[in-house]
């Protein structure tokens, strides 16, 4: 089973990697830069080089960056459209780094703009960054399932395959190796009832998106009703959604073979349990 969690990058990869591995964890999550800023690490080619043997030793990955909260590509603001394609260029330059890692990034809020500006927005701004980059990024970026609170973008599966048809018509096919990471929580905040109707909203997902975009999956509980558009994470087993959905999740076919992502409430002696706790359901 690929199973991990979120870890702190401020140690760089190696470490990251072998925090992951004292907590059972074969794949690992991480802020590409302070979450709620700018600020980035600077880039660290022998951190790099050492993470890269030490992942083929362990049989680690794939590695998930997660862009910024403040990376906001359907922003009204100029300014905030610019900081959110230079975030989005350096990540994806540093990346080329990791073999096989993928860039998962909230696709925004479109702040009163309406839908349709914002995916045009969304989609123009991945353009630029393609055009700035001089080739097609190895790395697979990800738009994430959102729960549909405020003028978020992504809160449905329809709109979510309007923003990769928009993107490969402005940046062209290929481009990118584009694909979508399925936030557990997100989707139930969003009305998806993946406890009551996993079948049912999967096959919701493969006919709205396909299900070949399905890249990763972030394994969060919630603290919040069916629909309730809020998006608070629980810990697994102590939500909303149940012990027993989880269990299905983990074991469905369409899901069973790809990354999990732990973003729930924990620290690392947390994420150590509830790995263990994925990996017991696992049939």
């Amino acid at each position: 089973m690929k199973i991990g969690c979120h870890l702190s990058s401020s140690g760089g990869y190696v470490a990251m990697g072998q925090t992951a591995v004292s907590i059972g964890a074969n794949v690992f999550q991480f802020f590409t830069r302070n979450p709620r800023g700018g600020a980035a690490r600077a880039p660290d080619a022998a951190d790099e080089a050492a993470f890269r043997r030490f992942a083929r030793e362990n049989a680690i990955g794939p590695v998930l960056a997660h862009a910024p909260y403040t990376l906001n590509a359907a922003g009204a603001d100029e300014r905030v459209r610019s900081f959110a394609s230079a975030v989005m260029l350096d990540d994806l330059k540093r990346l080329e780094a990791i073999p096989g890692a993928m860039y998962n990034f909230h696709p925004g809020s479109h702040v009163g703009q309406g839908a349709d500006k914002g995916i045009e927005l969304v989609a123009s701004l991945l353009a630029g960054v393609r055009d700035r980059f001089g080739d097609s990024p190895a790395t697979t970026v990800l738009f994430e399932t959102m729960s549909g609170k405020g003028s978020e973008l992504g809160r449905t599966f329809a709109e979510i395959r309007r923003l990769i048809d928009a993107a490969e018509a402005a940046a062209g096919k290929g481009a990118y190796n584009l694909g979508v990471c399925l936030d557990t929580c997100h989707v139930w905040d969003g009305g998806y009832d993946i406890a009551g109707d996993l079948d049912g909203v999967l096959a919701v997902f493969d006919r709205e998106i396909g299900i070949s975009r399905l890249k990763a999956v972030h394994a969060n509980d919630s603290m919040n009703p069916l629909g309730s558009h809020k998006d608070r994470h629980e810990k697994i087993g102590k939500g909303r959604i149940g012990i027993e959905a989880f269990r299905r999740i983990v074991n469905h076919p369409l899901l069973a073979d790809l990354p999990f992502y732990l973003e729930t409430p924990c620290d690392l002696q947390g994420y150590r349990e509830e790995i263990a706790l994925l990996k017991e359901m696992k049939k």
